[in-house]
């Protein structure tokens, strides 16, 4: 006989598992998944020993060995030495893209700090209350939808002023718009449940019901949200930083490349190639497995591999 099934969160799953658990069990079917765990912990890594570095130069006040110029090593290619080889000005690009990596997921991890409580309470309040609260909300996501995003965020990021304060609040405070959506659209269907009239018919407050019952049914819209906008963070602030406007006086990603492509014509080809491929990878993997995310926890798009 086959395992009885089990209701959780309006979810069918076999065997009594949970939700998470049948989502966890069928990533790791998937060998791209995996791949992608994999790559994703390395990059995680990479910006941890960054951080240690950043933070111990701090402390004993010196200049970090990735900023140090050395002219008489100028443009060696990858080698012993150096993995990576160095730039211009004789530093090295390996640890200047670890840095870089440890700059990348605090774009990623602040701003989504920023913009996924911002999305996520204003959608559960117009998906909840409905009427003028909804309307409200609806007009403020749509008149910040209607709004450039990236010339919000280029503003936003001039009055603050350069540097990561500007590329945190300059994403942060335009990206939520994605995430209200989504919520709103997921507590429209789950107000109606029983459960919620079942929460209100107990006498239960609107925030009890709010963030003790329905948020942790829609969750799971959190979860891939932030997997798929982290990259999309990452992206822009290299873009910022490409631009001049964004990270100063540190190894951005953005700031790299906007060297590397001036010494592109002459040769100096390893810069530019290894911090393309260092975005290209972290992007990608993101990418790859937020939508295996929402494949393995959206009921909608659930699937078995046999």
């Amino acid at each position: 006989m086959s395992a009885p099934k089990v209701s959780v969160f309006g979810v069918q799953c076999s065997g009594g598992k949970s939700l998470w658990a049948e989502a966890w069990a069928q990533l790791q079917r998937r060998w791209l998944t995996r791949v992608c765990l994999v790559i994703v912990a390395g990059y995680t890594l990479m910006a941890l020993y960054g951080e240690a570095v950043y933070r111990t130069h701090r402390i004993l006040d010196r200049t970090p060995s990735y900023q140090r110029t050395d002219l008489a090593q100028a443009y060696q290619p990858p080698s012993r030495a150096h993995l990576l080889g160095t730039d211009g000005l004789g530093r090295d690009v390996l640890q200047r893209l670890v840095q870089g990596t440890r700059i990348a997921f605090q774009v990623g991890i602040v701003t989504s700090m920023i913009a996924i409580p911002i999305g996520v309470v204003l959608g559960l309040l117009a998906g909840y209350f409905g009427g003028r609260t909804d309307d409200f909300i609806v007009w403020l996501y749509s008149t910040f939808a209607s709004v450039p995003g990236l010339l919000f965020i280029l503003a936003i990021a001039m009055v603050v002023g350069r540097g990561l304060l500007g590329v945190y609040l300059g994403i942060g405070l335009t990206t939520w718009v994605g995430i209200c959506r989504l919520i709103r659209g997921e507590v429209i269907k789950h107000r109606a449940q029983p459960y919620v009239l079942a929460a209100r018919a107990l006498g239960l407050g609107h925030g009890r019901i709010l963030f003790r019952h329905i948020l942790p049914n829609v969750f799971h819209v959190v979860i891939v949200t932030f997997t798929l906008r982290f990259p999309l963070s990452i992206g822009t602030e290299v873009f910022m930083s490409f631009l001049g406007i964004g990270v100063q006086g540190e190894p951005s990603w953005g700031t790299m490349i906007g060297n590397a492509r001036l010494r592109l014509w002459h040769g100096v080809w390893w810069e530019m190639t290894f911090v393309t491929l260092a975005v290209f990878g972290l992007v990608l993997a993101f990418n790859l497995l937020g939508d295996a995310l929402r494949d393995a926890l959206d009921p909608r798009l659930r699937t078995v591999e046999r």
